[in-house]
This record gives C-alpha cells, sequence and structure tokens, in this order.
C-alpha cells in the first residue's frame, strides 16, 4: 500500500467504509460535510489511487442509481497481539475482519528477537496459506507502557530486555511495511470499540486482566496515552498499604495482589496448605497451577477457589471505583486471560463499583465481559496501523 489520503476528507471517507463496509456515493454523502460536488472529486481521486473500488450498483434512491463505493478488496493488514505468555497473529481485510489467526505460547521473558523470530515464523504461514500476498500495515501490541510516537517500549516490568527496543523500526524492515505500536491493553479497547461491546460507547474504560493488569481509557472515541504514553497503567496503583513486593520496585501493587500470576501463587499456597482439595488435587496432578485451574475449580463449588476470585475482584473494585469518580465512563470492559473466572469476577468487581463510587456515576454504567476475547487484541492491532494508513500523508 503506497497511497495515502490526501487531505481529512479523503481520511473520512476510507473510515466511514472501513468501519460500515461498502456504500454508494449517497449514503457517503449523508455521512459527510461536503457538497454533492465535492465529494464526487473525493471519491474520484479514491479511485484512481486504488484504496477504494467500485462495488456493484447501489441501491435506487430515485434518479439513476450510482455504484457502490468499497475499499480495495487485496488491502491487508496484520495485526499482533503479544502477550505475556502467548501471541497471537492474525491477517485482515481493510474492514478488519479476521481472515487468518493463530495463537501459539510464548514467553515474552525471552526477549524481544526470540519473540520476533516467532511473530515472523507465525506471519510467513498466514502468508503462504494464501491468506496475503503481502502486508499493507501491520499493528503490533506489547504488555507494557510504549513511548508510542517511537513504538518502543520503556522499562515494561514484565518484560526483560525489552527497554528502549525499537520494535517499530525492526519490524517494520522485516515485514517490508509500515509498523505501529501500542500498549496491548489499548489495543483491546480500540477491538472491543470497533467490532465488540463497546461499539455505540464514546467514552469507556477497557480492564485487561491477565499476567499484569492494565487499562486503556478511551475519550471521545479516542484512546487517551498521556503524554509519555503510560496514561492506564493500574497495575501499579497502590492496592495494599506496605503489601506484596511487585515486579514494578514498589509494594503492595494491583497487579501484586490480583493478576494471572498472582492468583496462581496464591492459589498454590492455598494447595500446599491442604486448604482445597481441589486445587490440591490439580496441583498433583499437573504440577503447576493457573488462573484457569482456578477457575474450573470454582466451576466445581471450591470454596477456596470461589474465596481467592472474590478476594482480587473486590481489590480490582476498588480500583475502578475510583477511576470511575474520576472519569464518569458509559461502560466499563473487562477482558483478558484472567476473565475465564467469569461471573464470580464480574460480580465482585460490580459490588465494589456501585458500592463505592457516587450514584450519579454508576445510575446507569454497564460493567461488562468483553465480547471478542482473544481476538480484541488483533483486531484493534489492525485498527491502530489501519487509522495510520488512513490518515493524511
Amino acid at each position: 500500500m503506497t497511497a495515502r489520503p490526501a487531505n481529512a476528507h479523503q481520511a473520512r471517507l476510507l473510515t466511514l467504509l472501513r468501519d460500515g463496509g461498502p456504500n454508494s456515493r449517497a449514503q457517503l454523502g449523508d455521512q459527510v460535510d461536503l457538497s454533492r460536488s465535492k465529494l464526487a472529486v473525493e471519491v474520484d481521486r479514491l479511485l484512481e489511487t486504488g484504496l477504494v473500488v467500485a462495488d456493484g450498483l447501489a441501491a435506487s434512491r430515485g434518479g439513476r442509481r450510482s455504484h457502490n463505493i468499497r475499499l480495495a478488496p487485496n488491502l491487508r493488514f496484520l495485526g499482533v497481539d503479544i502477550g505475556a505468555t502467548s501471541v497471537d497473529v492474525a491477517v485482515t481485510n481493510a474492514e478488519l475482519e479476521i481472515l487468518g489467526h493463530i495463537n501459539q505460547p510464548m514467553d515474552v521473558r525471552e526477549g524481544p528477537v526470540a519473540v520476533f523470530e516467532q511473530v515472523l515464523s507465525m506471519a510467513a504461514k498466514l502468508k503462504a496459506s494464501g491468506l496475503a500476498e503481502g502486508f499493507d500495515g501491520a499493528g503490533i501490541g506489547v504488555p507494557g507502557p510504549v513511548r508510542f510516537p517511537e513504538g518502543v517500549p520503556v522499562a515494561p516490568p514484565i518484560m526483560p530486555g525489552w527497554d528502549g527496543f525499537p520494535v517499530r523500526e525492526a519490524l517494520s524492515q522485516e515485514l517490508g511495511c509500515p509498523v505501529m505500536v501500542d500498549n496491548d491493553v489499548n489495543l483491546m479497547a480500540m477491538g472491543e470499540q470497533h467490532a465488540g461491546v463497546a461499539r455505540t460507547v464514546a467514552d469507556f474504560l477497557c480492564v485487561k486482566i491477565g499476567t499484569g493488569i492494565g487499562c486503556g481509557i478511551v475519550v471521545g472515541g479516542e484512546v487517551y496515552r498521556g503524554t509519555t504514553g503510560s496514561a492506564g497503567d493500574i497495575g501499579h496503583i497502590q492496592a495494599v498499604p506496605d503489601g506484596r513486593p511487585c515486579a514494578c520496585g514498589n509494594r503492595g501493587c494491583l497487579e501484586a495482589h490480583f493478576s494471572g500470576a498472582a492468583l496462581a501463587r496464591d492459589a498454590t499456597e492455598a494447595a500446599q496448605q491442604g486448604l482445597s482439595a481441589e486445587l490440591g488435587s490439580r496441583l498433583e496432578t499437573g504440577g503447576g497451577l493457573t488462573a484457569v485451574d482456578v477457575a474450573a475449580a470454582a466451576a466445581a463449588g471450591d470454596a477456596t477457589a470461589l474465596d481467592l476470585i472474590r478476594a482480587g475482584g473486590n481489590r480490582t473494585g476498588q480500583v475502578i471505583a475510583g477511576l470511575v469518580s474520576f472519569f464518569n465512563p458509559g461502560l466499563v470492559v473487562i477482558g483478558g486471560g484472567v476473565t475465564g473466572l467469569g461471573h464470580t469476577l464480574l460480580a465482585a468487581i460490580r459490588t465494589q463499583v456501585y458500592r463505592q463510587s457516587l450514584p450519579l456515576a454508576t445510575g446507569n454504567l454497564p460493567i461488562v465481559l468483553g465480547d471478542l476475547g482473544p481476538t480484541a487484541g488483533v483486531i484493534g492491532a489492525a485498527r491502530l496501523i489501519s487509522d495510520h494508513l488512513f490518515s493524511p500523508a
């Protein structure tokens, strides 16, 4: 993809076609502030670039029928969502529909070189399957703070060896296309906004609870990253005064007391102390416990597992309650690997938020699980790069 929109009007038309699919000139005209003649000029210029193509006759609205316009069907975006323990790679078309998706286990602590060798191998596998001849752009999510303009991770607590690594530059050279990099929870928020539970909400919070905890903040339909890119790092808000040591170097952080890693540690400790026969059995069989084991034990009615989930949900809810009082969002989305804990976790979070935040902030506030699961991040990654490429050069 070499062409870019020449002005804001063309960028707006591309975004409308991405988010709404093929449309007629007349319907596009209803959504943009352009005269019919000016709209015709901008659409014709986009047709000349090859970014859009004619797509059959539109439904009649009286008079001569016009052609539908759609984004070029050969455009392909690569979405990469790197987590602490796994990586998702997907190919999408220009409307951000997933054409192919691969998930593989991966340890982010192995460092950027090893991780990106795996990412490139997965991308090559998708390309070899016939889904894409090449990629017009790629979006990358990483589980740590990112200096957004440069696409560089900065002192990520759970990513040793990644500090300052030029992710955007390195992958752009390898893939041969433009690359954008962001924090993984921002991309989850963008995915839920594009195709999930937040489609109709302009101001919302998206909380990801996985190996770590983070929060995507969407204001007026746009991700808010803060001055340096670290907005939403709620896993390092103190939840327990003088509590457990955290990977960031402080004590009592929410992430140290409730995350996938903290839950696994607490469950293992409970099993070793004989507090749960169910967890003890799973520990003996598997040699270790994860949040998935805690979820399964809770589903089987294990009281200790349920208590661990409720305690974590209460702490998370206390932090979210403060965010709700401060930000007054229209929606709170809970996502990430720990959402396998389901409605026990959700109920604990809701209880704390509704109890602690003022009625004006919570009276009509839905707190819900995300719709998209593991595909939210890769859709958000494709959305990130398309936002970049569909903006004026």
